[in-house]
């Protein structure tokens, strides 16, 4: 069925479309596959958080949610203002002939109404996944990033989404591996790892 293999090669392209948005914050580079996955993780903690979402559904809406690129390319918030990308009609090509047609388009279209919980959830993980990205840009020196998270942040609609962008916003984004441990750092090695310097 090279209909599969279509859909899937169309999807790669995904990893070599640029996000454009950083052109603006002229730091920082991503490509719209990255951010789908991280938007798909982000969601799963969002529906772990919320806890009566469907996780399947959830999932698919914030994998998906920006397919329609692979065709149109990302168009930045300046783009759309001067551009217009049929999305609707690029996701519908991309997965017409596919035996799980139905169930992405459905997809797409709670995706754009926003009315469910799990599209609601899926838009506010399309958005920490960018909350998450400024972060780092703005503890690493780049002070626009800080000014586009004032506005990122106003976007959240859900409180898991409101909640978890504070946590976000007050942890560092090296925390995670750097612990700050005299021994950890003066002597890296591991157990059974001869550390620094002559033998």
């Amino acid at each position: 069925m090279s209909r599969l293999s279509d859909f899937l090669f169309e999807t790669a392209t995904l990893k070599r479309t640029p996000r454009t948005g950083y052109q603006f914050l002229g730091r920082g580079r991503e490509n719209v596959a990255e951010h789908s996955f991280g938007a798909a993780a982000i969601a799963y903690v969002l529906g772990r958080m919320n806890g009566e979402a469907n996780m399947e559904r959830l999932l698919i809406l914030a994998l998906f949610h920006d397919l329609a690129e692979a065709r149109t390319g990302d168009l930045n918030y300046v783009n759309k203002r001067y551009v217009k990308a049929f999305e609707k009609e690029a996701f519908s090509d991309a997965i017409d002939g596919l035996p799980f047609a139905p169930e992405l388009s459905s997809a797409n279209d709670e995706w754009l109404s926003g009315r469910t919980i799990e599209a609601r959830l899926a838009a506010d993980a399309d958005q920490l996944d960018m909350i998450v990205e400024l972060r780092r840009l703005n503890d690493h020196g780049c002070d626009q990033a800080g000014e586009w998270l004032t506005y990122a942040t106003k976007r959240l609609k859900t409180p898991e989404g409101q909640r978890l962008c504070q946590e976000i916003l007050s942890s560092g984004p090296d925390d995670w591996w750097f612990e700050r441990r005299d021994a950890l750092w003066v002597n890296p090695a591991g157990p059974g790892q001869a550390g620094p310097g002559p033998k």
